[in-house]
């Protein structure tokens, strides 16, 4: 039945990564295989096959537990469902409020401050935006917005690839070092993995390097040298409302306050994130975004227009990955020192007996990011390894995870945005790109462990 269950997960596996080839929105295979690894979980554990790790991480079996075991399955089932909740209400509000932003045309201030005509100096300023932005309102959504203003200031196609392909090296860079920028670090924060400010200390020097390697040696290349055409007339239908700079400096600044009220409250972020959108939500109501702003073009500008507007299949791919993952951490496949474990953190035992040095498998996971989706990596090294908040060994997890998906045009949330909205070529950016993206990635993991080993080891 164990083995039964790890099938599941790798044809499931197989099937997300496979996505585009079979034209099948990993949703499916995701929900599907959540559904079926619980089915088998709660099939075997009631006919005594196998035992499962209850919420309080020791092992227990249908027999020995009497009619309570079955209660205590349905717990632990709970307590994952629990915590993926956790992290999908944190994106959910978080997305809201950047629609009820973009609804208001509060991204057009930014747009209006780009004004250079140099293709380098252009480089730059995007990537800045990029690296930045992401920080603040995750590496997927400033994908957006940056593509979106490139497409403003960039007429030819060709031009533009390189620009939205360089957004993405920038924008996974930005996203590895904020607890909010990038799925996978929100996980690992919400989890009690790393801290905010640990985060920072950690990987922003190594995100620095991973963004600015690629960037100066791309700044050579005949594909950012000479001018482009910018064009600097006023599109009236895309003009600033208003409302715009209110709703984009609240918006920011609410998505900003959530670190701070997790530690003024000890809450969890997503109470913060639902307290932020709460805010953004009742400004949105009684701002006014136009000059003949009425009840009839009020729903234009509404929050429930912004709902409307959230990408739900990407809540059920979290959802359902997650609880797939967590089905793995919660069936006992071995026993490590005497303790009965989970498959994941009996996977990270073999891995280590057979790379005995942890920070080749952290490397060897962000490369296997590019190909796999981060989302599922990172759930699965929080299920591997046991460690106090802030090890060493999470912020190395952030930073790789984060950052080596730009290898691949696929191999992350901000690259799978761009390829769609510029329609980038696979083989294209593999040629193009994916050297650029390895050289900033190695350098940043280098940057980190001699960080690593010279001030904090000496600290």
């Amino acid at each position: 039945m164990e083995s039964i269950i790890i099938l599941i997960f790798v044809i499931g596996y197989l099937s997300i990564t496979l996505e585009h080839p079979l034209k099948l929105d990993k949703t499916v295979p995701a929900l599907i295989m959540a559904s079926l690894i619980w089915a088998v979980l709660a099939i075997g554990f009631t006919s005594g096959w196998f035992d499962v790790i209850n919420t309080e991480e020791q092992a227990f079996n249908f027999l020995s537990g009497g009619e309570h075991a079955m209660e205590g399955f349905e717990g632990t089932l709970l307590h994952h469902l629990g915590k993926t909740a956790e992290i999908l209400i944190f994106l959910i509000g978080a997305m809201t409020i950047v629609e009820i932003i973009d609804l208001h045309r509060g991204f057009e201030v930014l747009k209006s401050a780009v004004k250079t005509k140099s293709k380098r100096k252009l480089l730059w300023i995007i990537g800045i935006l990029a690296f930045f932005l992401s920080a603040i309102i995750d590496n997927l959504t400033a994908t957006i917005v940056l593509i979106t203003l490139l497409r403003k200031l960039i007429h030819r196609r060709e031009d533009r690839l390189w620009y939205a392909a360089m957004v993405v090296i920038a924008a996974n860079a930005g996203g590895a070092w904020s607890p909010i920028g990038d799925v996978t670090t929100t996980m690992l924060w919400i989890a009690k993995k790393v801290s905010a400010a640990g985060l920072i200390e950690y990987v922003v020097i190594p995100s620095i390097v991973c963004f600015a390697l690629p960037f100066v040696i791309a700044s050579y290349m005949p594909a950012f040298r000479g001018m482009i055409d910018v064009d600097a007339r006023e599109d009236k239908a895309e003009e600033a409302l208003l409302s715009s700079r209110t709703m984009l400096f609240l918006g920011l600044g609410m998505i900003v306050s959530v670190p701070v009220f997790k530690t003024l409250t000890h809450l969890p972020p997503y109470m913060g994130m639902m307290l932020a959108l709460g805010v953004v939500w009742l400004v949105s109501e009684y701002i006014h975004p136009e000059e003949d702003f009425s009840k009839e073009r009020r729903h234009l500008y509404s929050a429930h227009k912004a709902l409307s507007r959230i990408e739900i299949s990407s809540i059920l791919f979290f959802l359902g990955i997650l609880m797939a993952v967590a089905g793995l951490e919660s069936l006992v496949y071995g026993v490590v020192n005497g303790e009965e474990v989970g498959t994941l953190r009996y996977l990270a035992e073999v891995l280590q007996n057979a790379i005995p040095n942890q920070d080749v498998v952290v490397i060897l996971l962000g490369i296997l990011s590019a190909i796999i989706d981060n989302v599922p990596l990172v759930a699965a090294s929080m299920g591997m390894y046991d460690l106090p908040m802030d090890s060493v060994l999470w912020h190395f997890i952030a930073y790789s995870a984060g950052t080596g998906g730009s290898m691949l045009i696929i191999g992350s949330a901000a690259g799978v945005a761009a390829m769609g909205m510029e329609r980038i070529d696979f083989i294209w950016y593999l040629k193009k790109i994916t050297w650029l993206a390895f050289i900033g990635f190695i350098a940043g993991a280098g940057v980190f462990l001699l960080i690593e080993r010279v001030l904090f080891h000496n600290a």
